[in-house]
C-alpha cells in the first residue's frame, strides 16, 4: 500500500489559534465591562430605587385608620358612635387562588353572593397589598368557625375594627345621616392617602356635611416581615388623628315627641330656636334604620326601602316641596299692610266665593256658605279665602312675589346640610322664562292663598315663621353647635344675619291675629289652647293634592287616602316673648286644625316645660 504523508501548516494553525484567543478575550472583556456597568448602575444610579424595593420586601407600610368623631345632641346624648366589631379581610397579594378562596369561605361562613360581588368591585379600588373587608360585623360563632381553619386561608384574617352605630335609628336617620361604603365615583375625587385605610364615608345628613371634620387623619405603621411575609416586629408608627366630635343643636327628646306625634302620618316637623336659629327638631317621616347601610345594605333590604310607597329614604324636611296653603296668609296680610293696600279695620263681605270683574268663574272659599263681613284679623283667624283673593289682586303678583322673597320663600335657607331644595316662589318673570306664558290675574288669586305654583320646604316654612316671630330678624338654621377636637373647641363660622325693615305695628297686628287663630272661640286651631298658661301664635293650612273641578265638592270620605289634602300648621310661642318656632306638614292629613296643629302643640308644650 502506498502511504500518504500529511504535511502540517504550523503558521496557519498558530494564526487561527491566536485569532480565536483574541476574539475570546474581547468577548470576555465585553462581558466584564457589561457586568461592571451593571454593578455601577445598581450601586449608584439605581441605589435608591432598589434599596426601597429591598426594604419593601422586608418592611410593610400599612395605613392605620382614624377613629371617627362622635355626634351628640345638645344635651350630650350620643347620636352616632363607634362600636367594636370583627371583620373578615383579605390581602389580595397573599392569595394565590382568589376564586377558590372565596368559594371555600362561602361554604365555611355562608357568605351571600352579593357580598362576594361587592368585594370584587371594592377590590379594584385598592392596592393589591391593602387589607380589604369581605364580611363585616361577624358573630362570635363566625369568628370561632374561621379561627379553626385560619391556617388553610393564607392572606385572609379577622381584624377588630370600630364600626359606626346609630342608637336612635329611625328617629334621627335623615338629620344625622349615615356612613356607607365608598363608591367608584367618590373614590375618584377623594384624597387617596387619607382614605387608603378607610372604607366608608358620610352619605347624607351631618355625616356627609361634616365628613372632613368627623373623619380624622390616617396614620401609618412599619412592620418588619420574614421571608414568608409574616410580621415579626413593628419598626415604627405614626399615630392616626381621631376625628373631631360634634355637638348638635338637636334635642333628641323633643325629636321623639315630634316623631311620635305624627303617628300614622308621613310628613315633617321642624322646630327652631328663635334667638339663634339652632334646629331643635328635624323630623322626616317615614324613616329607615341607618345601621343597615354601614357595612353594606343587602339587595333585598335596599329594594324594600327604595320601592316603598312611603318613600322612607326621601328627606321631606329639606327636599320635600309642598304648597303652603293658608299658612301663607299671615305673610300676605302683612304685605297688604306694608303696601297700604288694607288696614286692620277694613272689611269685605265673603259670600263663599270670589269672582274677577266680568268673569263667570267662581274662586271658592273653603266655607261654601261664606264668612260674612270680615276684616284682616277675622280673615286670618277663620282663614277666609275670599278676603285674601281680593287682597292679592290689589297687591298684584309683582308686589306679592317680591315681599314673600324677603322672608326667604323660593330660596334655600342656608342650613349646614347638603341637598336642600329652594322651593318655588312664582312671579311674572318666572312664568315667562319657565312656561313661556303670560301671567294671569286668576293665578295671582290662588298664589294669595298658598296654592298654584307656590312650593315650600318644611325648613323654609319654619324659617319664615321664625322671621315673623322675630319681627323681621332673619335667623339661618344650623345644626352644628360645638365642635371639639383634641379637647379644644373649634370656632364655627356664624352666618351673617339680616333684618327685614317692617313697621312694628303691622307685624304686631298680624301676630295678634295669629294668637286669635289658637285662642279665639272661632279660631281654626282653638282646640290646642286647652290647659296652657301662655299664648301660641299660629296658622292652620290645607294644601290641595289635586284640584277639585268647578262643579264638584271635596268629599274626604270618598277620596283615596293618597289623594287627600295635606295638613299644615305654623306656630311660635310664647306669643309675647317667643322662644320656639314650629312648622308641621302631615301628608294627606286633610285638616291643619285637627291633625297638624296638635302635633305642633305637643312640641311647644314639651319645649317650654323643659325650659
Amino acid at each position: 500500500m502506498r502511504r500518504h504523508q500529511v504535511i502540517k501548516d504550523s503558521f496557519l494553525e498558530n494564526r487561527i489559534f491566536l485569532s480565536r484567543t483574541v476574539i475570546l478575550f474581547v468577548f470576555m472583556l465585553f462581558l466584564i465591562g457589561g457586568l461592571i456597568t451593571r454593578l455601577i448602575y445598581l450601586q449608584v444610579a439605581g441605589h435608591s430605587r432598589y434599596h426601597g424595593m429591598a426594604t419593601n420586601n422586608r418592611i410593610k407600610v400599612t395605613s392605620v385608620p382614624p377613629t371617627r368623631g362622635i355626634i351628640y345632641d345638645k344635651h350630650g346624648r350620643i347620636l352616632a358612635e363607634n362600636l367594636p366589631s370583627y371583620s373578615l379581610e383579605v390581602i389580595p397579594e397573599q392569595v394565590a387562588d382568589m376564586e377558590g378562596t372565596l368559594k371555600r369561605l362561602q361554604s365555611v361562613l355562608s357568605i351571600p353572593e352579593e357580598k362576594i360581588e361587592a368585594f370584587k368591585k371594592h377590590r379594584k379600588r385598592y392596592k393589591h397589598f391593602d387589607s380589604i373587608p369581605l364580611l363585616m360585623q361577624l358573630s362570635n360563632t363566625d369568628v370561632a368557625r374561621f379561627a379553626v381553619l385560619r391556617h388553610t386561608f393564607p392572606g385572609v384574617d379577622i381584624h377588630a375594627r370600630l364600626i359606626r352605630h346609630y342608637p336612635y335609628a329611625e328617629l334621627t336617620a335623615h338629620v344625622v345621616g349615615y356612613v356607607g361604603r365608598i363608591n367608584e365615583q367618590e373614590l375618584k375625587t377623594l384624597p387617596a392617602a387619607e382614605y387608603r385605610s378607610i372604607h366608608t364615608i358620610g352619605k347624607i345628613g351631618v355625616e356627609r356635611a361634616y365628613e372632613d371634620i368627623l373623619r380624622g387623619h390616617a396614620g401609618y405603621s412599619e412592620i418588619e416581615t420574614n421571608a414568608q411575609g409574616k410580621p415579626i416586629n413593628e419598626l415604627g408608627k405614626i399615630e392616626s388623628v381621631p376625628g373631631a366630635d360634634i355637638f348638635l343643636t338637636l334635642d333628641v327628646d323633643l325629636q321623639k315627641v315630634a316623631y311620635d306625634a305624627l303617628a300614622e302620618f308621613n310628613g315633617a316637623v321642624v322646630a327652631l330656636d328663635l334667638q339663634t336659629g339652632g334646629v331643635l327638631v328635624q323630623v322626616s317621616k317615614a324613616s329607615f334604620d341607618p345601621n343597615l347601610f354601614v357595612s353594606g345594605i343587602s339587595y333585598v333590604d335596599y329594594k324594600a326601602l327604595n320601592t316603598s310607597k312611603n318613600k322612607p329614604l326621601f328627606d321631606r324636611v329639606l327636599r320635600g316641596q309642598y304648597p303652603p296653603g293658608s299658612t301663607l296668609k299671615p305673610f300676605i296680610g302683612l304685605a297688604g299692610l306694608e303696601h297700604n293696600i288694607t288696614h286692620m279695620h277694613q272689611t269685605l263681605f265673603c259670600p263663599g266665593y270670589y269672582q274677577l270683574p266680568n268673569k263667570a268663574h267662581k274662586y271658592r272659599d273653603w266655607k261654601k256658605w261664606g264668612h260674612g263681613k270680615v276684616n284682616l284679623d277675622i280673615a286670618i283667624t277663620q282663614s277666609c279665602d275670599v278676603y285674601f283673593y281680593d287682597m292679592s289682586l290689589a297687591l298684584g303678583i309683582d308686589n306679592l312675589s317680591s315681599f314673600l322673597h324677603k322672608f326667604g320663600f323660593g330660596q334655600k335657607t342656608g342650613i349646614d346640610l347638603k341637598g336642600e331644595k329652594a322651593g318655588l316662589l312664582p312671579s311674572r318673570e318666572w312664568k315667562r322664562i319657565h312656561r313661556e306664558q303670560a301671567w294671569y290675574p286668576g293665578e295671582t288669586l290662588i298664589t294669595g292663598i298658598g296654592q298654584g305654583f307656590t312650593q315650600v320646604t318644611p325648613m323654609q316654612l319654619a324659617r319664615a315663621t321664625a322671621t315673623l316671630a322675630n319681627k323681621g330678624y332673619i335667623v339661618t338654621p344650623y345644626l352644628a353647635q360645638k365642635i371639639i377636637d383634641a379637647d379644644r373647641e373649634i370656632e364655627i363660622k356664624k352666618p351673617v344675619q339680616k333684618t327685614i325693615e317692617l313697621k312694628s305695628t303691622n307685624v304686631q297686628d298680624i301676630i295678634n291675629a295669629m294668637v286669635h287663630v289658637v285662642h279665639s272661640p272661632r279660631g281654626t286651631a282653638k282646640r290646642i289652647a286647652k290647659n296652657i298658661d301662655y299664648q301660641i301664635a299660629g296658622k292652620t293650612g290645607t294644601a290641595q293634592v289635586y284640584t277639585v273641578k268647578q262643579d264638584e265638592e271635596y268629599n274626604e270620605e270618598e277620596i283615596a287616602f293618597n289623594m287627600r289634602d295635606h295638613a299644615l300648621f305654623i306656630a311660635f310661642a310664647p306669643a309675647d316673648n317667643p322662644k320656639i318656632a314650629v312648622a308641621v306638614i302631615a301628608e294627606h292629613g286633610s285638616h291643619g286644625s285637627s291633625i297638624a296643629a296638635p302635633i305642633a302643640a305637643k312640641v311647644i308644650k314639651q319645649y317650654l316645660l323643659d325650659k
